[in-house]
Parts: C-alpha cells; structure tokens; sequence
C-alpha cells in the first residue's frame, strides 16, 4: 500500500492514519484536516453513526495520531489535550492506551479533570489491569494506563512495577469482550505504537518484542474472528521507519541470535545511567541486559562522557535527550542490524486481511482507498 501524505512522499503519522480515516489524503501535521481546511468525517463517526460500536486501544497516548486519524479532526496533532475533549463529546464504546498527561487536571495546562467530565459522563475510568478486567460492560469504558506511552514489552517482562499495565493483547481481547454482544457489530482499531517509537530510537530490543506483542493482539482478534465467522480483520502499517536490516557478516545468525537474550529496552537501560555512573558500571548493565553484550573501555567511556558532560541528542520521542544513536551504533556489531536513520522512509507497506470481505482486497491500494474499501465491506453507506 501507498502511503504517501499530500504534502510528502515520506508521510507522518497524522496524515497516514488520517488517509484511511477521512478518505483524503491530508498534509503532514494534521487529522482529517484538508489545505484549504477541509473538514473530512473520520471513518469511527461513520461507523458510530450507523449503530455500531467503535473503540481503539494503543500502546502510545490514546490522544496520539493514531487513533486519533479515525476519530477526529484538528489542523495540529499535538493539540492533544484539545482530542481529549473531543473523545468525551463522540462518546466511543472503548478508549485504551496511555496519555494521562492529557486528561489530569494535574498536568493538562488548563488544569482541566478530564477523567471526572468522563466519568460525569457515564463512563468507565480505569487506570490499571485490575480494574480493566472488572469494567462492565453496559457503560462506555475509558482506559488510561500510562503519562505518555505504556512500557515496551521487553522492559514489562522484567519489571514487576509495570504488571498492572495492561498489554495489548489484553486490551484487544477485553476490548473485543465490551462490544462483541451488540446487535449491529463492532469496529476496533489496535496499535502497536510503541513499535514505532522503537524504531525512532534505533532501540532494535524494543521493537522486535512490541512487533511480537503486536502479533499476540493480532492472535486474540483472529481467534474471535475464527469462531464469529462474520468478522474481518485487517493488518498493516501506517509507514515504514528507519528501515533495520541485517547486515552482511561471517557472524550475522549468531549476532541476531543475541537479541533473544536481551532484557530491557535501549531507553530504560539509558534511563539508568547518569553523570555518577562509572564506567565499569556502564559495562556491566549493558552486558546484563543485553545479552552478553562487551563494551570495550573506549566504548563505555563514550557513554559515560555523554551523560558527563550533559549531551543532548534530540528526536521524536527522546524526551530526555538519550544516547540512542550512540547505542544503537555500539549494538552493531553485537547485533548484525543497522538504520538507514532515525525517522519514517516512503516504503510501501504490507497489507493482509482475513474474513468476509478479504476476497476484494487489491495486489496494490493507495491509502486513501482503505476508507472506502471498510465501508463498504461493513455495509454503512457514504454517510456525510
């Protein structure tokens, strides 16, 4: 599939979800929002306008580009707050993810309580996987689980902090659970997110376990699918990112073999580091928690440096300003994967379905074409 913005043939996430969302290709940045400032329906208005139940769950902020490309407009992506507030007003079925930051009235900027105005509204709010599992299911269901995004599947099977965090496939199967009684069907988005930030931050132990947790929630909607037999699922990317490939070495099956015994993510392994660190600490925390890895003196004092005299690499959601170019450069020869950067790539991206429908799928689609492709397979007409 092509996933090409208006304005770039490198798009963002905005326009990309946007495409399959309005039917149009927008320009980077925006949701559903034209050049001229077009206002296009998201396709979830649509399908809630025809009676049926919609929901998304992600692993990044549930106010994030995707989901909110099938959800709302707004000429910014990052007015996240904003989308917040429009949630409560569309009142969907299920919203899970992460975001917290833009529903406290402790760190929203207008200090607004979003989580009361929703629960004001006849919502279910749960913030961890105890309540999640309880949530009834005659009431909508807002779920937030994290400030930002939820933690990286690598780092959520060492740490025992993290375990009322839900994943995503326990999202997808409770969300399945919430909306599979309705009596005119369900729609439901999932989104390995954090897979993209991965790929942002070269971080190649993160993105290989979210991309596995991603295919266990792809598991739990097929399982449904399988026994519903009136269900399609749909599968693929919104863009390609930093394109990791292996690179060509007398040790490259060994090397990749190493990622297996990984333990914790690029960034919580930096999070751990700081200007009091010694090197020989450095060296030991990354050979722990990347299996096996020997960083040589110059290497580990490189890093060292960095958080000694207070370097600040920037990048999409480096918020902290990490080494992650450093390490995933170090990781090279550890690993056999390389980048060709740190940000999206134009690839044309893989698209599968399975179920009633699959059958019309194109050998080749332009993004903006899903949108109609799901109406019509749903049956809900070009509502306005």
């Amino acid at each position: 599939m092509d996933m090409q913005s208006l304005s770039s043939v490198v798009t963002d996430s905005a326009a990309a979800s946007s495409s399959w969302g309005g039917g149009h290709r927008v320009p980077n940045g925006r949701l559903n929002v034209g050049p001229n400032g077009e206002m296009y329906t998201p396709i979830w208005q649509k399908f809630k306008k025809a009676g049926k139940k919609v929901g998304c769950v992600t692993t990044v902020p549930i106010t994030h580009a995707t989901p909110a490309g099938f959800c709302v407009n707004s000429k910014a992506r990052n007015a996240q707050e904003d989308i917040a507030e429009q949630y409560l007003q569309l009142r969907f079925d299920v919203m899970m993810g992460g975001g917290d930051k833009y529903f406290s009235s402790q760190k929203r900027k207008d200090k607004k309580d979003m989580y009361q105005q929703f629960v004001r509204g006849g919502f279910t709010v749960i913030k961890n996987k105890t309540d999640m599992k309880k949530a009834p299911k005659n009431k909508p269901l807002l779920g937030v689980f994290d400030e930002e995004g939820l933690p990286y599947s690598l780092d959520y099977t060492s740490e025992k902090d993290f375990q009322q965090c839900p994943t995503l496939a326990e999202m997808t199967a409770k969300a399945i659970e919430q909306m599979q009684d309705h009596s005119k069907g369900f729609v439901l988005q999932v989104e390995g997110g954090k897979v993209d930030w991965a790929a942002h931050g070269n971080d190649i132990g993160a993105l290989l376990f979210d991309q596995l947790a991603f295919d266990q929630a792809v598991g739990v909607a097929l399982e449904f699918a399988q026994k519903d037999k009136n269900t399609l699922v749909v599968v693929t990317t919104d863009h390609g990112n930093a394109n990791p490939g292996l690179i060509y070495g007398q040790h490259c099956n060994t090397n990749f073999d190493n990622l297996q015994h990984f333990r914790h993510s690029n960034d919580w392994v930096l999070q751990n580091i700081d200007p009091n660190s010694s090197a020989k600490f450095i060296k030991e925390i990354v050979a722990e928690h990347f299996g096996g890895l020997q960083l040589t003196q110059a290497q580990s004092e490189e890093i060292q440096s960095y958080y000694v005299n207070h370097g600040r690499e920037d990048g999409v959601y480096n918020y902290k300003h990490l080494p992650y170019r450093l390490l995933a450069e170090i990781q090279k020869s550890h690993t056999s994967v390389g980048w060709i950067s740190m940000d999206h790539s134009s690839d044309y991206v893989e698209l599968a379905m399975y179920g009633p429908g699959s059958e019309n799928l194109k050998p080749f689609m332009k993004n903006y074409e899903m949108h109609n492709f799901l109406l019509q397979v749903a049956n809900v007409g070009m509502l306005a």
